[in-house]
């Protein structure tokens, strides 16, 4: 199968080169617990603990106002054009907290800041004082998260379909070369039987593992050199236009960090690797 030109203009960037800004931003950002290979090239367990238990907190149900607030696009973009950091702010909307708005960005993840513009906030931003504590801000990374995904076009992923009648779509950043990447992918046919279809992206975690990633995109059977490159195959494929640079793109931007990283079709980021069984319990696929 050979893949076509894209119609939009690929990102440059690349995710191992960032300015200050996105180190910082990446370098902060508050990790699901999962089970992963991080950004360094080794096999890790991310255990960073969050203010509230997510199974605790509930989520709002109206997170944000309507519409993007020009003025504080504004002010922010002038502030960290004052601040030698070139990143396109895309929009920022009021949220339930008064003068805190989330704002997206080419290239990096989501973030908070205030109606000046003058400072970016990370993490979650917690409501109290009702019968349960309301995280305001995950209604906001699984609705930037979904999308997102959603505006990929499916020939630009690797597609794992669902065995008979699908009950769940879930995206999944994979690199060719990560242990959980792989033990994820030796249970795709037992994740696919309980209904549940995988859309890969690419994630190289390391700029050694692009040239594979780029080659199982460039393959003629896409998937059967993921297969390959998953049990350890050197996968080579002619050079091509690929979305490995989109993805890494759009990963940052939703704040990826190690692989596998996966969403569900709502956003909703729910691993790293799960085992079959917890997979489908996460994403309601039983």
């Amino acid at each position: 199968m050979s893949f076509s030109p894209f119609s939009k203009a690929m990102p440059t960037a690349d995710k191992f080169s960032r300015n200050p800004l996105s180190r910082v931003i990446m370098g902060a950002l508050l990790v699901i617990v999962a089970a992963g290979c991080s950004n360094n090239s080794a096999d890790a367990t991310n255990n960073n603990a969050s203010v509230v238990n997510s199974a605790q907190a509930k989520t709002s149900n109206t997170p944000t106002a309507t519409g993007n607030d020009a003025a504080v696009v504004t002010a922010l973009q002038a502030n960290l054009n004052a601040s030698g950091i070139e990143e396109k702010i895309v929009s920022a909307v009021p949220t339930d907290m008064d003068g805190i708005y989330w704002v997206t960005a080419e290239g990096l993840p989501a973030f908070f800041t205030d109606k000046s513009g003058k400072h970016i906030i990370q993490g979650q931003i917690i409501a109290v004082g009702d019968a349960a504590p309301v995280d305001i801000s995950a209604a906001l990374v699984a609705s930037t998260a979904q999308e997102a995904l959603k505006a990929v076009d499916k020939k630009e992923m690797v597609i794992y379909p669902a065995k008979g009648t699908t009950k769940a779509v879930v995206y999944a950043f994979t690199d060719a070369d990560c242990g959980y990447c792989r033990k994820l992918h030796s249970e795709m046919d037992d994740i696919n039987a309980r209904g549940i279809e995988v859309r890969y992206l690419a994630w190289p975690r390391g700029q050694e593992s692009v040239p594979k990633m780029e080659a199982i995109w460039c393959s003629q059977d896409r998937k059967a050199a993921m297969n390959q490159a998953k049990m350890g195959a050197n996968v080579q494929a002619p050079s091509c236009a690929n979305p490995v640079q989109a993805h890494m793109a759009l990963g940052s931007r939703l704040g990826v960090r190690g692989t596998p990283a996966i969403f569900t079709e709502a956003g909703e980021q729910v691993g790293g690797y799960l085992p079959a069984a917890e997979l489908a319990q996460a994403v309601g696929a039983i």
